[in-house]
Formats: C-alpha cells, sequence, structure tokens
C-alpha cells in the first residue's frame, strides 16, 4: 500500500484579482476517498486543480509526502499524481487503446515503445472501465459517456499512488455511474490510492467517501465523516434551500431530500411497494 499523502495547507486560490478559495486546507491520505462538495461556484473544481498543479497557488502551499509539488519536475509529479478532468478534447484519428497508452508516459524513457509493464497496466485499465471490448475502435466512433470512460482508463493506466476526479460520472448513465463509484473505492481499498474527487450529486458522495469536504463561498463550511457533514442543517444553508436529510434504519444510507416549491408527480406511501 502506497504511503503518499497530498496535502494543500491554507491555499488561497483566485482568477487574476480575485480569490474564489480563502484559506482552505485539505489532506488526501492512502486508502481513503475525500469528497469535495457544495454549490457551483463554491470551489471545488479549483481546489482540486490546485492540487494537481494545474491552478496557480497564490497563498499557501501545496505538498507531496515531505515536498513541495512546485520543486518536483512535471515527470515525477505524473508519476504520482493523475488527475481525471472534465475539459479533455477527443484526440480524433486514435483508438481507444492508443489513447488509454497515454497514461503511460510518465513511465516511459523518450522514445522508447510499450514494455509489458505498459501493456499490462493499459489492459488492466480497459478492462477496470469496461471499455477493452471497443480497444480498437476510433475515439471520434465514440459517444461522450464513452469517451469519458476511455479518458477515466488512461488516469488508471497511469498507476499513480494519488488519484483525483472532476465529476467522474457526469455523462454517465445510471450503471456506469455507480460502477465509476465502486471503482473509485476499489481503487482506495483494494490498491491503497488516496482519492480526491469532486461531486454535485450528494447521495453519489455520501455512498462513496469516507471524508466529505463542504464548501461555500470558498471556505469550508464543514469537513467530516458525511453523517456529521450531510445534515438538514449544513445542507439548507449551504444551498440556499430546504433539504430534508434522514438515514435508513435497514441499510444505513443517509437519504438527501431537497425540498423544491412543487410535490413529486409520484409518491410512494408508507406500506406500499415498488415493483
Amino acid at each position: 500500500m502506497s504511503t503518499t499523502v497530498l496535502r494543500g495547507e491554507q491555499l488561497v486560490l483566485g482568477y487574476g484579482k480575485t480569490a474564489v478559495v480563502h484559506g482552505v486546507s485539505v489532506t488526501l491520505e492512502p486508502g481513503h476517498v475525500t469528497a469535495l462538495i457544495g454549490p457551483n461556484g463554491s470551489g471545488k473544481s479549483t481546489l482540486l486543480r490546485s492540487l494537481a498543479r494545474l491552478h496557480r497557488v497564490g497563498e499557501g502551499r501545496v505538498l507531496l509526502g515531505d515536498h513541495a509539488v512546485a520543486r518536483l519536475s512535471a515527470r515525477q509529479f505524473a508519476q504520482e499524481v493523475t488527475l481525471f478532468s472534465q475539459s479533455r478534447q477527443t484526440p480524433h484519428g486514435l483508438t481507444v487503446s492508443e489513447v488509454v497508452a497515454f497514461g503511460r508516459h510518465p513511465h516511459r524513457r523518450r522514445f522508447a515503445g510499450l514494455a509489458p509493464a505498459d501493456r499490462n497496466a493499459i489492459d488492466d485499465a480497459m478492462t477496470a472501465t469496461g471499455v477493452r471490448d471497443m480497444a480498437s475502435r476510433p475515439v471520434g466512433e465514440l459517444s461522450g459517456g464513452e469517451m469519458q470512460r476511455v479518458w477515466l482508463a488512461a488516469c488508471l493506466a497511469q498507476q499513480t499512488s494519488v488519484v483525483l476526479l472532476d465529476e467522474p460520472t457526469n455523462h454517465l448513465d445510471l450503471r456506469y455511474q455507480i460502477e465509476t463509484l465502486d471503482l473509485v473505492r476499489d481503487l482506495a481499498d483494494e490498491r491503497g490510492v488516496a482519492v480526491g474527487i469532486v461531486l454535485h450529486d450528494l447521495d453519489q458522495a455520501a455512498r462513496v467517501a469516507d471524508t466529505l469536504v463542504l464548501l461555500k463561498d470558498g471556505r469550508i463550511h464543514a469537513a467530516g465523516d458525511p453523517r456529521h457533514v450531510l445534515t438538514a442543517e449544513h445542507l439548507s444553508d449551504v444551498y440556499g434551500l430546504r433539504v430534508e436529510v434522514e438515514v435508513d434504519a435497514r441499510t444505513g444510507r443517509i437519504r438527501i431530500d431537497p425540498i423544491g416549491r412543487h410535490p413529486a408527480r409520484t409518491q410512494i406511501h408508507p406500506g406500499e411497494r415498488t415493483a
């Protein structure tokens, strides 16, 4: 199991002269899933990108183990940390396996071909994300959800000790949303990876995370165990509407119900069962 810890300390982040994250600290530990949640504009993705060295740190610092990431080479950093982001363009003219092979670049010598270890990592990543059967397909033929899984496979093929994921279930159908969340848990539980993930879906965050960091206006509103963060009080305050939260007595799962101006069209009454 990896012992690598990625942490941001008292981070102040912004765009131009406008700060959007104010003195936030977060630690990603091996074998642990930390989810960043909060409304649009709360600073979730900016914070995640700063941990990936893709957003300039105004104040504070980001450390990988005992080393400031700013002092690591791009290759050294990429061997330890990978980011799945929403803003990747489809590289037309390549097959699925060729795109997944991008993840092996930090581990390969210059101009060297794929070694057996590279091919094994690529195959394992495609199998884990359900894209192995389309390995020879041109990526230009794929749907948005399929391409999302291909990019996720490329991140897994990188075989890093820290994985950062920015809304990895976005654009996926129900099956692959759940399979992606299961994969996130596998990374932490079976491979000892430190996972940082941004999610909008609070039910998904409750399902997958060990620790939640709830952001509001670029500051931490609450952090810790999902049961202590996902309360009606916290969520109603942060999202600006009435939110009801209950714990299922049978499964122990947290159920979140935001209350809008109109009642649900279909309601199940006590004692009723769905087919």
